[in-house]
């Protein structure tokens, strides 16, 4: 289990640069070809999404993105420090309730279309956003 560990400024540009990353080490630990391009979309909405958070709440916090390979998935975690009040996070975040306005604006209508597996979490600081894809197990790195 291999884990890396990124945080930038609540900068647009980037964004580009955790996308850039995230494909990479989906690729090294064997997502398919075929869906880097996902990992790599889905990565930026999350991404663009706390560095607007960030922008409005807390222009100062870092965003945190987690990649990890376990147990032969590939999981990526963006995690911001914006106020969850306006989500009203008490708890996961059930994705199939939601209005498609919400998911719109919250762009985890295109997240939850791109990742194989998404959970939306409060914490005690923000929100986690964990997507995930499957991966084979045991690519060492090159």
């Amino acid at each position: 289990m291999a884990t890396v560990e990124l945080t930038f400024s609540a900068l647009p540009a980037h964004v580009r640069t955790a996308r850039l990353v995230a494909t990479a080490i989906a690729r090294r630990t064997g997502v398919e070809e075929s869906l880097l391009d996902e990992v790599r979309l889905a990565v930026g909405e999350a991404c663009s999404r706390a560095v607007e958070a960030h922008r409005a709440h807390c222009p100062g916090e870092p965003i945190r993105i987690e990649l990890r390979d376990d147990s032969g998935r590939f999981e990526v975690t963006v995690s911001d420090h914006a106020p969850s009040d306006e989500l009203h996070l008490e708890q996961p975040l059930d994705l199939g309730t939601l209005s498609d306005s919400f998911m719109t604006g919250f762009g985890l209508a295109v997240i939850t279309g791109l990742a194989d597996d998404v959970e939306v979490f409060p914490t005690p600081k923000g929100t986690d956003i964990r997507m995930s894809w499957p991966a084979a197990n045991g690519i060492p790195a090159p």
